[in-house]
């Protein structure tokens, strides 16, 4: 009898304390959950022509300063011209800080992207400078383009849902009959967009009428990748199609050199 009275404390005192183990476990991965990748990006409203100005991302992880970020890149653009991008290095100052310089030569307004990438989270504010009077031709450019093309379809989706981002990271140095690498980075309200449907479609008009489809992979949150393999050398578009259950269905269209 005693025996067994101390075989079922034996289990009650086991029950306990794996209860008290399972709670602290998911007390620290809610801890863990909690903590979001933030980028503070300031740079000036307005800026002249040929001033020089510093681009500031200040990077955390909850409370902590990321010193150690993978990669924080600023990408720059007349608006209207996002194609025509400018992508700059920024310099890690040790402190969470990363730092870069850049000036424009003539009058626009600019747009900035801070992509940053650190503890398996990539994130990418964007804003926007007003340089010199801010007058540009783009937007009238994009305007004529819009009018001549009006009487067929077009594969660029300029306009997207509000909240929505979109960052294809063209590859360079496409060679055929090698893998290569598709990535792109989603977000909708400044936090990276998961679980949706992402495609990459892919042809080239002068070599075939086929459009090849490759599914993409959600590898981390917001970030979908695949791969493709070119078998001819020329210029190909590629769409990155984009949908989930809430109804979003975006897409843009990007071209890719492929070397023989």
């Amino acid at each position: 009898m005693k025996n067994k009275l101390l075989m079922f404390l034996f289990v009650i005192i086991v029950g306990v304390l794996a209860a008290c183990n399972n709670g602290t476990e998911e007390e620290q991965d809610e801890s863990e959950e909690l903590k979001m990748l933030e980028v503070e990006f300031n740079l000036p409203e307005k800026a002249d022509v040929g001033e020089t100005i510093e681009l500031l991302a200040i990077v955390t992880y909850g409370d902590e300063k990321v010193t150690d970020a993978d990669e924080v890149e600023f990408e720059y653009w007349e608006k209207g011209k996002e194609e025509d991008s400018t992508f700059i290095e920024g310099n890690n100052n040790g402190d969470g800080t990363y730092t870069a310089e850049v000036s424009f030569d003539k009058d626009g307004v600019y747009e900035i992207y801070a992509h940053t990438t650190a503890k398996s989270l990539h994130t990418m504010p964007k804003k926007s400078i007003t340089v010199g009077t801010g007058e540009s031709n783009a937007e009238a450019e994009n305007q004529d383009d819009e009018s001549e093309g009006h009487d067929h379809e077009s594969h660029e989706h300029n306009h997207h849902a509000d909240g929505f981002e979109l960052h294809f990271v063209k590859p360079e140095n496409v060679d055929t009959d090698t893998e290569t690498e598709l990535i792109v980075h989603l977000q909708m309200d400044g936090n990276p967009l998961e679980e949706a449907n992402v495609r990459y479609e892919i042809w080239n008009d002068d070599l075939s009428d086929k459009h090849e489809w490759v599914n993409a992979e959600e590898v981390a949150p917001g970030e979908y990748t695949g791969t493709h393999q070119f078998t001819e050398a020329g210029t190909y578009n590629i769409q990155v199609h984009v949908e989930n259950d809430d109804g979003l269905h975006e897409h843009k269209e990007y071209e890719v050199l492929v070397n023989g």
